[in-house]
């Protein structure tokens, strides 16, 4: 197995619709997994509109494997000094080898690069039942370095996706001191 190659997508490659629709389809792939039983109706976690237009902001990074795309990461500068990480995507035919671990690396790294202080991510968890993907990233994200700050208010924060919930749900938002 050769070595995880990441890069940040230049804005151009929005153009790229095999790139696209790679990114795309891979990241609604393993949402659908990763959130199943969570949405009103079987939903797309993006569409190929949005992932070109996140790529022209220069905020979708990729993982190739022997040139294969195998995950993906969408990295965004927040105010008042924080990066964010969202859309983590790592392909489940290649689970285990560290896909997902590397590309939260790069968008801490390419984060701390940019001159910010603290890095965020947000997850979304069932209220009033365990979801396995869902309670094995409430543990991961801790062990590598990240400490729940808050919960969020999805009515008040997200107020489109609020009501296409299929069960009651809270977020809650992780920050890592990229500083230390």
């Amino acid at each position: 197995m050769g070595a995880i190659e990441i890069e940040l997508l230049p804005a151009s490659s929005g153009a790229d619709e095999t790139l696209v629709e790679r990114i795309t389809s891979l990241v609604n792939e393993v949402y659908t997994v990763a959130e199943e039983g969570m949405w009103a109706e079987r939903s797309a976690r993006t569409t190929a509109d949005e992932v070109v237009e996140l790529i022209g902001a220069g905020e979708i990074a990729v993982a190739r494997l022997n040139g294969e795309i195998v995950g993906s990461v969408r990295i965004q500068r927040l105010e008042g000094g924080v990066g964010e990480f969202g859309m983590l995507a790592a392909d489940p035919r290649h689970r285990g080898v560290g896909i997902g671990r590397e590309l939260v690396r790069f968008a801490e790294r390419t984060s701390r690069e940019r001159g910010l202080a603290t890095m965020q991510l947000e997850l979304l968890v069932p209220r009033e039942w365990s979801h396995p993907s869902k309670e094995f990233l409430a543990s991961w994200y801790p062990r590598i370095g990240y400490r729940r700050v808050r919960a969020g208010n999805l009515d008040e924060d997200y107020p489109g996706l609020a009501p296409l919930l299929a069960t009651p749900c809270d977020y809650f938002i992780y920050h890592k001191d990229l500083t230390a």
